[in-house]
């Protein structure tokens, strides 16, 4: 398989303090990682070094076998969920329109870029499920029809990666379903990997191929039921953990309450 992400011996520094070092991470294309961990532990900065917007202090990244750059548009990025004010009357075709090139709104374009890009929106647009709602004020659409948007903005250049920061953050449990398994179902008929930051693994075990834990400054990677276990996140705290799974089946952290802002 065709490596989409790698870090060797990695680490970011901000100041004279680590946030994680002698990172090794690998991730095939077309393969859907969920990055966890508590607050401030890094998983952001994890997804701003492969956008090429933090420098490594130690060790290399590559994607797609390069050098993380800023600005490639094969990489599809939703950051962490953005307020819509409920004036804004911005339709939501125009919306998904500024990913393509947010920096040229307003600017005239030759009628045949006109058509192709209108072609590229409508088809992001159709992707997501959200053309019903195309011509509505984005200020005026449900938390879950927004976060559509906002896949679709970031699926309508046509990315070979989607980096996904807190994507599921203040939907209700309906709606984190259906926005995880959309994602999915998106990428693997796209064949593109997915990189995607929670807090929660729950609404994604079902679409999930592999987890990577940001903790203590360091960050495990592998399958999920490797990862997220009471030894394996023993060892990454230094600290005893319990991982429980409920009658549900839904995994439940306990030993941590005291030690960080963090639930799995």
């Amino acid at each position: 398989m065709t490596r989409a992400i790698s870090l060797r011996g990695a680490g970011v520094r901000y100041g004279t303090g680590w946030v994680w070092r002698d990172a090794d991470l690998s991730v095939e294309a077309g393969e859907f990682l969920v990055v966890l961990g508590p607050n401030g532990a890094g998983k952001t900065t994890l997804l701003r070094v492969l956008l090429g917007l933090v420098p490594l202090a130690a060790g290399s990244a590559e994607v797609f076998d390069d050098e993380p750059r800023s600005g490639r548009r094969f990489i599809g990025y939703v950051p962490q969920r953005r307020t819509f004010d409920r004036d804004l009357y911005v339709r939501a075709r125009d919306l998904v329109a500024l990913g393509i090139d947010g920096t040229r709104w307003g600017i005239a374009l030759p009628t045949r870029a006109r058509q192709a890009n209108r072609e590229l929106v409508e088809a992001a647009l159709e992707a997501v499920g959200a053309g019903p709602v195309a011509d509505r004020p984005v200020g005026l659409l449900s938390g879950g029809e927004q976060q559509r948007l906002l896949l679709a903005q970031a699926l309508v250049t046509g990315p070979r990666i989607l980096l996904l920061d807190e994507p599921l953050a203040s939907l209700d449990l309906r709606s984190q379903a259906v926005a995880s398994s959309l994602v999915a179902s998106i990428a693997r008929a796209r064949g593109i990997t997915v990189v995607l930051v929670a807090h929660d693994i729950n609404p994604l075990v079902s679409v999930v191929d592999r987890v990577a834990y940001v903790a203590a400054g360091r960050i495990t990677a592998g399958r999920p039921d490797e990862v997220i276990t009471s030894e394996r996140l023993s060892e990454l705290y230094d600290y005893q953990v319990e991982v429980l799974h409920d009658s549900l089946g839904r995994i439940v952290v306990v030993g941590l309450e005291d030690r960080d802002s963090h639930h799995v």
